[in-house]
C-alpha cells in the first residue's frame, strides 16, 4: 500500500548523526506503514534528514481526502501521530526523538503561512516600535515564527503557559 523514499540533506552533520537520524526515519517509516495498512489508507512515505532531525512525510494522491483524516482539525491528529511515532522510535532506540511528521503537505503549507505571519509581525514591530503579541501557538508553530522573525532581523520570545503560550515580537 505504501512506498518508501529516502533522501538526506546533510547539513554538515557527522556520519554518526546522520546514521542515527536515518535509523529514526526507518523506524518511523515502518511504524507509519503499519498504521496505513491497519487504517486501509494509501500513501507513500518519504524520509529526509533536515538539520538535526529526521523528517518523515506521508504523501497521497491529491484527489484522495483519506489522508486528511490523519491530519485532523488544525493538525490535532497529526500532532498525536507525531508523538506516537516518536514513542515508537524511542521504544526501538532508547533515545528521545525530535522526528518531524508531515501528512499530505499540511506542515509544509502551515510553515509557509507561519513564516509570512512572522515576517509581517516583524515588519509591524519595526514600523510601530511596539511589541507585537501573536495568538497562542503550538511549539512547532512558535519555532517557525521565531525563525522568521530572526531572519527579519528582530528578536522574539515566548510567553505564557501551554496551551496559551504565544510569541511576542520585540522591536529593535
Amino acid at each position: 500500500m505504501s512506498d518508501v523514499n529516502t533522501s538526506t540533506a546533510a547539513d554538515g552533520g557527522s556520519a554518526a548523526t546522520l546514521t542515527r537520524l536515518e535509523q529514526e526515519g526507518e523506524i518511523a517509516a515502518d511504524y507509519l506503514e503499519g498504521l496505513l495498512d491497519i487504517a486501509d489508507l494509501d500513501g507513500d512515505i518519504d524520509m529526509d534528514v533536515e538539520g538535526e532531525r529526521a523528517s518523515v512525510s506521508i504523501i497521497g494522491d491529491t484527489a484522495s481526502r483519506d489522508l486528511n483524516k490523519l491530519v485532523g482539525r488544525d493538525g490535532e491528529v497529526l500532532e498525536a501521530l507525531q508523538e506516537l511515532t516518536r514513542l515508537a522510535v524511542h521504544r526501538e532506540t532508547g533515545e528521545r526523538s525530535r522526528l518531524m511528521l508531515d501528512i499530505a503537505g499540511f506542515r509544509a503549507r502551515k510553515r509557509a503561512e507561519l513564516t509570512k505571519l512572522g515576517t509581517d509581525a516583524a515588519a509591524e514591530a519595526k514600523e510601530t516600535g511596539e511589541p507585537v503579541k501573536l495568538d497562542p501557538m503550538t511549539p512547532f508553530e512558535r519555532k517557525v515564527v521565531h525563525d522568521a522573525v530572526a531572519a527579519a532581523g528582530l528578536r522574539s520570545e515566548s510567553e505564557g503557559e501551554e496551551p496559551h503560550r504565544r510569541v511576542v515580537v520585540l522591536p529593535a
